[in-house]
């Protein structure tokens, strides 16, 4: 496995290397380094005044640096921090004769000794500190880090302290209370809801005197608020005995058979989030906010993320030291699903940083039933870390003492540099993967030890019995104490009628109504006044008179300039006049994606680059001095991490415009796992409102399977309840008053919109200044060039083909063929529909006309929805494939629906 390489010649050459530096400038090495260097030269001063060949003395001070340094970077490998297994071997060890070193040498003092904060020693002296800093019941990975002022700090942190704590009694006794809440909980349900699944939290109960110094150490250092985000497993022992959520609620949760009328469907009791406030032991009021999160282990992960970047924006003014994302793995999942890593990415990036997470691992050392051999290839389950260089503390669960230690040091560093920091504590998962499983059949070796092994409780009460901190009499009368609590709450519980799912955010959300409630064809008023438009218009078409930028910007902001003075708006004009608009009215607006400052195609420029250099001006930051943020990111080449941390981020500003937008429409399956356990789902499970809006590039035109569809008929096939909206608009004034009306509206749900491509530069797809002022959003739009006696035949559409058939029928100019556009998909206008039927009854035919094939698309959804309207379906063939490749391929069955539709016999029999 991993490869001893530090030992020989190439170490020392560095450390002479060194030396020379120190002869040359003793300022230009590092502080430990000088103060070792300084103590050598005593050392070689005294030999040389007594004539003693000295030569081998510094060869061996060299070693012990050596020693030392593989300590520090290899110490981990050797440690006790395996509570039930042994672990791998790794050779060459850390014994002293790997290193050029002697038994005899042990008794002898080496200047080597400053290097590590206790000055010369004799050799077993520093072997012992040595031992206890990286080899006991904490290993540490860290010497990767590059940045020497953070190597230097962890170093003297732990190497000054030996990487241990002394508590004091009442501390000790604070651990052991947690420990008795943990496994007395568990114990309880374990006993009181034989067989059924809570994916227990035994074997890692120190979990939660751990959450507990992560709050405490927290709030002493300024936190004002934790977001967490966790899976299953654990999830009830932390909501009862870190959220404070009501035990009885939880258990009632294990019997209750209807829920109060406001949630429809809710969701198992391992996945509920929760919110509450809690005090600290020094009375600082610190918020809780655990998400909840699906069975997808870490979907929730990015979610945690946005959400704590959203706060830390509009409550702690941008100050990352008031909140911190905690997010708590398990081995497996860490160490194998893909968006670990696409939220490790975002650590440092300037629109994503939160100022650094804790990474908590509940490291079972077993999957679902996997051994974690199988499980990974890498050394630890958290080599993902390396990533972004960030510390990694391996602690045995078994000593909490350890593990509160370096919950505290991790929190201390997260708080100086505000980066990412992963404590992996290596426990044990009692029962199988659920207390109805047999871990036996696949793991009768480690499940034999499991078995004999007493819980953190027991084993903390024995050493605090020990020292004489506690009796056993005392502990014995705590535990049946806590007990008796159990029975209280569970006798409490049978009073409780119906399960309620507390809202999430409850203070964000008590304006808005929930999303059934509401009417989605209600006209709201959207438009704004015409020299309002013009003055923003301005601003957004202006940069500053002293900075340079590529010609061709200026190409595009004198083209804006006209479209004004024409009145011929394109599709990117009424976009940002949207924006510009709203956050002119107090509405923050914020938008990731990939290129989407410029816009894939090029249409957006909402951010302009200086020509020498990398400075960038955003016009609608611009907009007036009070105006509300606008954020606009290229997102790094992630769809699910950065969709799900977008969802986050616009679940704590529901008075924000949040938008993710995709490069191309199809790239949404990379986030399907966001799309089908949050955005679709989350309010019927969980009572979450999100106006998440999802921009998705869509248009068949023949750029092959790939950048045609972005899967109408998923999102359709979910849609129910008033879950979102699902929008196709083919205007630029809809797609302006679109947008605002989604800020205006009385509730919050997602918004998802096919956007267009080649209609972006289209001379039929413009909109004019009074379209904005005046008008309103339109979920249909009506025929306007025939008339409604002549009519007949009737066919709605919605997307791009509008304009394909508008140029057929004034090809064979026809004038009996009405062409509708269903602009919003769901939910569904059927008064509008009805209307546009009655309009036009002389019609006899109907048609559906669709870009995508039968089976894709919005036509399954409107034939199940509208069955009673004798639609004929305009169509590709059925297809297991969204598009043809070939260019030639789409025009002739672009041109087969058009024939259809148009068909000259066809049209004269009607």
């Amino acid at each position: 496995m991993d490869k001893f390489s530090q030992v020989g010649n190439q170490e020392i050459a560095a450390v002479e290397e060194l030396y020379q530096d120190f002869l040359n400038d003793p300022d230009s090495v590092e502080e430990s380094w000088k103060n070792f260097f300084r103590g050598f030269e005593l050392a070689r001063a005294n030999y040389t005044s007594q004539k003693i060949k000295w030569n081998e003395p510094i060869n061996k001070e060299f070693a012990i640096l050596n020693l030392i340094h593989g300590y520090r970077q290899r110490g981990h490998l050797f440690t006790k921090t395996n509570p039930v297994r042994s672990r791998r071997t790794y050779t060459p060890t850390l014994a002293i004769e790997n290193f050029g070193l002697e038994e005899s040498d042990l008794e002898k003092v080496f200047q080597a000794g400053s290097n590590i904060g206790i000055g010369p020693a004799k050799l077993k002296d520093i072997i012992a500190h040595l031992e206890a800093t990286y080899c006991n019941s904490i290993g540490v990975e860290y010497v990767f880090v590059r940045d020497p002022q953070v190597l230097a700090w962890l170093q003297g942190k732990m190497e000054g302290s030996k990487n241990s704590q002394e508590f004091t009694d009442e501390m000790k006794r604070h651990i052991f209370y947690h420990l008795k809440l943990a496994v007395g909980f568990e114990s309880f349900i374990h006993k009181k809801f034989v067989g059924q699944k809570r994916f227990s939290l035994e074997g890692a109960e120190s979990l939660i005197p751990a959450l507990d110094a992560i709050i405490e150490q927290g709030a002493d250092l300024g936190i004002r608020e934790f977001v967490i985000g966790m899976a299953h497993r654990g999830r009830l022992n932390i909501l009862a005995n870190i959220m404070n959520k009501p035990y009885e609620y939880i258990f009632k949760e294990f019997y209750g058979t209807e829920y109060e009328e406001d949630i429809a469907l809710g969701d198992v009791k391992y996945h509920l989030g929760f919110e509450n406030e809690v005090t600290s032991d020094h009375g600082e009021k610190i918020k809780l906010s655990l998400m909840p999160n699906p069975s997808h282990l870490e979907a929730v992960a990015p979610l945690v993320e946005g959400m704590s970047r959203s706060r830390i924006n509009s409550l702690y003014d941008g100050d990352y030291d008031k909140l911190a994302p905690i997010i708590i793995h398990g081995d497996a999942a860490i160490a194998a699903q893909g968006v670990v890593y696409e939220v490790i990415q975002m650590a440092q990036l300037n629109g994503y940083r939160t100022g650094g997470t804790i990474h908590v691992v509940i490291n079972n050392q077993v999957g679902f039933t996997t051994n974690y051999l199988d499980a990974r290839s890498s050394t630890y389950c958290t080599d993902v870390a390396k990533v972004t260089r960030s510390p990694v503390f391996h602690v045995n669960g078994d000593d909490v003492e350890s593990l509160i230690y370096t919950i505290k040091l991790a929190m201390e560093f997260r708080q100086k540099f505000n980066s990412d920091v992963f404590i992996d504590i290596l426990c044990y998962r009692k029962y199988g993967h659920n207390e109805g499983d047999e871990p036996r059949f696949t793991q009768p070796q480690l499940y034999k030890a499991i078995a004999n092994h007493k819980n953190p409780r027991d084993i903390y009460a024995e050493k605090l019995i020990k020292q004489g901190i506690m009796t056993s009499d005392e502990v014995k009368k705590e535990i049946k104490a806590f007990d008796q609590l159990m029975n209280a709450k569970y006798k409490d519980s049978e009073e409780i009628e119906k399960l309620k799912i507390k809202q999430f955010l409850v203070n964000e959300y008590e304006h808005f109504e929930k999303p059934h409630k509401v009417d989605f064809s209600e006209t709201i008023k959207t438009g704004v006044k015409r020299s309002r438009l013009i003055a923003i218009a301005e601003k957004i078409n202006s940069v500053p008179a002293g900075m340079k930028f590529f010609n061709k910007i200026n190409r595009i902001l004198s083209d804006r300039r006209q479209m004004i003075l024409d009145d011929r708006l394109d599709w990117g004009m009424a976009e940002l006049l949207a924006y510009g608009t709203l956050v002119d009215e107090g509405h923050p607006v914020r938008i990731s994606g990939q290129d989407s400052e410029r816009g894939t195609f090029a249409h957006r420029h909402a951010a302009f680059v200086v020509e020498d250099g990398v400075e960038k001006y955003f016009p609608l930051k611009n907009i007036s001095p009070d105006q509300a943020p606008f954020h606009i990111y290229n997102s790094l080449l992630s769809e699910y991490g950065v969709m799900g941390f977008e969802y986050g981020y616009a679940m704590a500003q529901p008075n924000a415009l949040t938008i993710w937008e995709a490069q191309f429409g199809d790239f949404v399956n990379v986030a399907q796992v966001i799309i089908d356990q949050y955005i679709t789902s989350a309010n019927e499970k969980w009572g979450l409102m999100n106006n998440l809006v999802l921009f998705l590039p869509h248009g068949y035109e023949g750029q092959g399977p790939e950048h045609s569809s972005a899967r109408i008929e998923r999102f359709l096939a979910q849609a129910a309840s008033n879950n979102m909206q699902i929008m196709e608009p083919t205007t630029p004034a809809n797609f302006f008053h679109m947008l605002r009306r989604h800020m205006k509206m009385k509730t919050r749900v997602p918004l998802i919109v096919f956007t267009p491509k080649s209609l972006l530069r289209h001379p039929m797809v413009t909109s004019t200044l009074e379209e904005l002022a005046s008008g309103h959003f339109q979920g249909i739009i009506d025929e306007t060039q025939v008339s409604p006696d002549e009519v007949k035949q009737l066919v709605i559409t919605s997307g791009r083909l509008y304009y394909d058939l508008v140029k057929k029928r004034a090809d064979t100019a026809d004038n009996s063929t009405a062409i509708v556009r269903l602009e919003q998909l769901y939910p569904l206008p059927v008064d509008q529909i009805n209307t546009i039927l009655e309009k036009y009854k002389k019609a006899e035919r109907i048609v559906w006309a669709q870009d995508e094939p039968a089976n894709m698309g919005a036509w399954p959804f409107i034939s199940r929805n509208l069955k009673e309207i004798p639609f004929e379906v305009a169509a590709r063939s059925e297809s297991g494939s969204p598009a043809g490749g070939l260019m030639k391929q789409h025009t002739l069955r672009l041109n087969k629906i058009l024939d259809q539709i148009f068909d000259a016999e066809v049209l004269a029999k009607a």
